[in-house]
C-alpha cells in the first residue's frame, strides 16, 4: 500500500514538472518569435535607411554629417543583437531619421519626391509595426519570468536552465515628453 502511495506521489510529481517545463518552453518560445518580429521590423527599417539617404543625397549634398551619422547607426544596430544594447542604437537611429526628415523642410524639391514621400510613408508604417512589436515583445518576456519565477516552478526552472528574458526599455532620452514652444 505504501508503495502504491509513493508511485502515484512520484507519477504526480513528474507529471507536474513535464506540466511545468513545457509552458515554459512554451513561454520561452514565445519570447524569442516575439523578439524575432522585432527583428524583422528592424531589418525593414535598415533596408530602407539607404534609400532614404540616397533620396536625400541629390537634394542635400552639404547635409553630410546627417546622412553620415544615420549610417553609421544603421550599421551600428545590424550589427547587435542584445535588446539592452540595441535600444540606446535604434534610439539614436529613430532621432537621426528625425533630423533627416527635417531636411525636407529646407528643400521644397525634396520635400514634392514622391520617392522621398513613399520612404517616409514606408518608415512611419515601419515605427508604428516596431512599437506593437515592442509591447507584445515586453508582454512576453512578462509572461516567461513570471513563469520562470513563481514558486514552485522555480524548481523546474533552474533545474532544466530557463533564464529571465530581457525587456526592451526605453532610454531615458524618450521618456520625457517634448516641449512646446510658441513663436
Amino acid at each position: 500500500m505504501t508503495t502504491w502511495i509513493l508511485a502515484s506521489f512520484a507519477a504526480l510529481l513528474l507529471a507536474w514538472a513535464l506540466f511545468v517545463f513545457n509552458r515554459l518552453v512554451r513561454l520561452r518560445n514565445q519570447m524569442r518569435n516575439a523578439w524575432a518580429d522585432i527583428d524583422v521590423q528592424l531589418a525593414r527599417r535598415h533596408d530602407l535607411v539607404p534609400q532614404l539617404v540616397a533620396a536625400v543625397k541629390g537634394y542635400a549634398n552639404h547635409e553630410k554629417a546627417t546622412l553620415d551619422a544615420v549610417t553609421e547607426l544603421r550599421a551600428a544596430a545590424m550589427a547587435q543583437s542584445s535588446p539592452a544594447r540595441l535600444y540606446p542604437i535604434e534610439s539614436a537611429l529613430e532621432q537621426a531619421l528625425t533630423k533627416l526628415f527635417a531636411l525636407r523642410e529646407a528643400y521644397p524639391d525634396l520635400k514634392a519626391s514622391e520617392n522621398f514621400l513613399k520612404l517616409q510613408a514606408a518608415l512611419v508604417e515601419i515605427e508604428d509595426h516596431l512599437q506593437y512589436a515592442r509591447r507584445f515583445y515586453n508582454g512576453a518576456v512578462r509572461d516567461h519570468n513570471d513563469a520562470a519565477q513563481r514558486v514552485p516552478d522555480f524548481v523546474v526552472a533552474c533545474a532544466f536552465g530557463f533564464h529571465d528574458g530581457e525587456f526592451y526599455q526605453a532610454g531615458a532620452e524618450t521618456r520625457q515628453a517634448p516641449g512646446v514652444r510658441m513663436q
